[in-house]
């Protein structure tokens, strides 16, 4: 039996990080009976290793539940629960695609921060009815009265009547349900029109291969079907149908407004494009979804495999890894001190270390990662204009006009008194105030920063000046023409491709002597010296040398004539100085690694 679509209600729950979201849908899944209280764990949906063990979402994950309403009625009620990290805001944004309404989580002692507004706004984007919540009420600390206004005065949402409650202790659940039927609109769709049905998610399963969640806007999605995805062109025939409970339940079939998965023998991974529109083969649609936007990386780093045989390995594991991730990107790329690997593009660091941790984890992979970099835009100086994504592929200097890099406008909200260290951080890193504002005994400045400056570690530099307390919200704005230069770092006179990197001029110096003093630390000391150099161009800035193991060559010598010792030592030196020019120096691991977590300051 089709549920009505007038008790349908698909929402997300979007807040900053930490304010309690994840818990809120435990309680709400508890609240609903969907587990018993034996099956109920802490963040039932996070079900990923790292999730738990970092206390942070990482995927947005769908439950369905079932509720007796006040008057009497049963409503399906369909929770996204959704990532609060800026690095993940593209799984925020496909899970509001797919809903009508969204719980907006506030904690009630820390008040609105600056995710909090960033996710917002991506829901009202979306047309989304917002139902704000304010959480962790039983806290000795909790302002409700004050929170409320800020929510009124920083968003301009009415918060006259919003929802009080504790997800920790299941205070206020019930009204939270009572509010999510009551206040958030139904579903719209015409279970007789042509299929049309957004693809919100995929991943990989071992036993059935891809699962694919979707999101039913028109017709009816059933067992059996032949299925076109109309963006690929491919066709499927669907084995399974259902929806998660939170455990894996299967249906007969899926109607207009309601959100589950299929199974289809989907193959090949590129099958699967997250914002394709699934339609039925025999009596398609007219016209597609308008799916996701494209997204767009911002931070790229090459991955290599530590053992070349395990190449084909990574290249299994990373297409795979893809399908479940979409704001994921990566082509091959080769380098000279690493050999054969792939050019990965992220959201930002955490995401780099995410993936890069999934692959270590889920397949088993042993990885080397090359220093971070963002996408710049060359200008030659025949008015070509190209895409940099390596540093080590810039062109002859010769040939370039100008380099741009990218900015961001980056929101940071902190209390007032580390305002100063907030400032000074970002005068370092080169930003530009835009505007400094009061949000009660807050402060919420604007800057305009470039992404080069903040990919590194601004984010940790941050909290850490801050004791934790100011957030940090950015968008990319626009790219601006730079005085950039590219700093090599050579060992034994021979370039590392793998640690090059575009640089401020005025940063060039500490940077390239903070790198080669980490270096020196990290290099084993062979039988020859060896010099590691920062250069721009064919000018070295920086230079520390690993000293020679010595043998002692004289041991032997006992007695008898100075010049037997002379002679000796003289044929280790000539020994050593062949051995420099041919020989080759083993750079470790943890010297590349070293790279990504460098700075100057």
């Amino acid at each position: 039996m089709t549920t009505p679509l007038s008790h349908i209600r698909n929402f997300s729950i979007v807040a900053h990080i930490d304010h309690g979201k994840s818990t809120l849908s435990d309680r709400l899944i508890q609240e609903t009976g969907a587990l018993t209280l034996r099956e109920m764990t802490e963040q039932v949906l996070d079900n990923m290793e790292i999730e738990r063990e970092r206390g942070i979402t990482i995927k947005a994950q769908t439950v369905r539940l079932e509720y007796k309403a006040d008057d009497g009625e049963t409503y399906i009620l369909n929770l996204m629960d959704t990532p609060g990290h800026v690095d993940f805001a593209y799984e925020v944004s496909r899970s509001l695609a797919a809903c009508e309404g969204s719980i907006l989580v506030v904690d009630a002692s820390q008040g609105v921060e600056a995710q909090t507004l960033a996710n917002v706004y991506q829901a009202i984007d979306n047309n989304h009815e917002i139902v704000p919540v304010l959480n962790k009420i039983d806290l000795p600390a909790a302002e409700p009265d004050r929170v409320r206004q800020q929510i009124e005065d920083v968003i301009g949402l009415d918060a006259s009547d919003a929802v009080e409650c504790s997800a920790k202790t299941g205070l206020g659940i019930h009204d939270v349900l009572e509010a999510v039927v009551k206040r958030l609109p139904p579903p719209k769709g015409d279970p007789d029109a042509p299929l049309k049905a957004l693809l919100v998610d995929a991943w990989y399963d071992a036993y059935l291969g891809v699962i694919v969640l979707v999101r039913v806007i028109d017709g009816t999605l059933r067992a059996g079907q032949r299925i076109r995805m109309m963006q690929q062109g491919s066709t499927h025939l669907i084995d399974r149908i259902g929806v998660f409970k939170p455990k894996r339940t299967d249906l007969e079939s899926l109607g207009p407004g309601e959100i589950g998965f299929i199974t289809a023998q989907i193959k090949e991974v590129a099958h699967a494009a997250v914002g394709d529109t699934i339609t039925d083969e025999k009596r398609p649609a007219a016209q597609a979804l308008p799916g996701f936007r494209e997204v767009q990386s911002v931070v790229f780093c090459g991955l290599f495999p530590v053992d070349a045989a395990k190449f084909e390995d990574l290249r299994a594991a990373i297409g795979r890894l893809r399908l479940n991730d979409a704001s994921f990107t990566y082509e091959m790329e080769t380098s000279a001190a690493l050999g054969f690997g792939f050019r990965c593009g992220f959201l930002g660091l955490l995401h780099l270390e995410i993936i890069q941790e999934r692959l270590s984890r889920e397949f088993d992979l042993d990885l080397i990662a090359t220093a971070p970099s963002v996408v710049y835009k060359i200008g030659l100086t025949n008015g070509e204009e190209i895409e940099l994504h390596n540093p080590a592929d810039l062109p002859d200097p010769v040939k370039i006009a100008t380099i741009a890099e990218p900015w961001i406008k980056a929101t940071i909200l902190t209390p007032d008194e580390y305002l100063g260290s907030v400032i000074k951080l970002c005068q370092d890193r080169r930003g530009s105030q835009r505007e400094l504002s009061y949000v009660g005994s807050r402060a919420l400045v604007v800057y305009d920063l470039p992404l080069n400056e903040v990919v590194f570690d601004f984010y940790d530099r941050l909290k850490s000046i801050s004791k934790g307390y100011a957030s940090f919200d950015y968008q990319i704005e626009d790219y601006k023409v730079g005085d950039l230069v590219k700093m090599s770092i050579l060992v034994n006179s021979e370039p590392v491709d793998a640690l090059s990197m575009l640089v401020h001029r005025d940063r060039a110096e500490a940077r390239g002597r903070g790198m080669v003093e980490k270096m020196k630390d990290l290099i084993n000391p062979h039988m020859f010296q060896i010099p590691i150099q920062a250069a721009i161009g064919g000018r070295i800035i920086a230079r520390e040398t690993v000293r020679a193991l010595r043998k002692d060559v004289t041991a032997k010598c006992y007695g008898g004539d100075a010049s037997r010792k002379r002679k000796l030592l003289d044929k280790q030196k000539a020994g050593k100085k062949r051995m420099r020019q041919f020989g080759k120096v083993e750079i470790p691991q943890e010297a590349f690694i070293a790279a990504l977590k460098m700075d100057a300051d």
